[in-house]
């Protein structure tokens, strides 16, 4: 395995000023600094750049051998990774690409990197996901609305489900409602008239 010693470097050193902080009493995240003056067009593009070559290189070495190719997005502050075998780096239900998204943001963060909130998508990962659960739920709304009964989805987490609640604010004959708690918390779609 051939490690690129300036990237590991660069975490070690991020780590290691993570620690001191939180040995002086600093929180991790502490959002009770002053506003900071918001970053210029080219700053952001500059910013992001900079972040899209910290995942390429972040990629590269959880999916050690493959070749990434990263694209950004400096609307939506989306970076896009592509390659041939990047199942490691999106892990289980995109559990590894989420985790990799949070570290991302917080160096992005506590560098002053970027001042937006960076959204990683892995292969069209979550983009397909969105897609899906979108289709589920205006599948399982028009069913309500058929059947007259309120129809209630397995449990997800807070992403999935706003998602759902984002997709059917548009419907007029139904509505979403969560229940229960986590991890077993649900959407409970609801049909608003009697069924036909």
């Amino acid at each position: 395995m051939v490690e690129d010693t300036g990237i590991v470097n660069a975490i070690d050193s991020f780590v290691a000023s993570l620690e001191e902080e939180q040995a002086n009493g600093k929180l991790i995240e502490d959002n009770s600094n002053s506003k900071k003056p918001e970053m210029s067009e080219d700053s952001r593009l500059m910013g992001l750049n900079n972040i899209a070559r910290i995942i390429k290189k972040s990629v590269e070495m959880i999916c050690l051998g493959e070749k990434v190719k990263v694209n950004t997005k400096l609307d939506d502050f989306e970076v896009s990774v592509d390659g041939e075998d990047l199942g490691i780096a999106i892990g289980r239900d995109g559990k590894n690409m989420a985790a990799l998204e949070y570290l991302i943001n917080l160096i992005g963060k506590r560098k002053n990197i970027v001042d937006k909130k960076v959204t990683i998508d892995i292969k069209d990962y979550r983009k397909n996901k969105i897609e899906k659960i979108t289709n589920i739920a205006i599948r399982m709304a028009k069913k309500a609305i058929k059947e007259g009964r309120k129809i209630a989805l397995k449990p997800m987490c807070s992403y999935e489900r706003k998602i759902i609640h984002n997709a059917l604010s548009k419907f007029k004959d139904v509505a979403t409602r969560s229940k229960d708690e986590e991890p077993n918390r649900r959407i409970i779609i609801y049909p608003l008239k009697e069924a036909k």
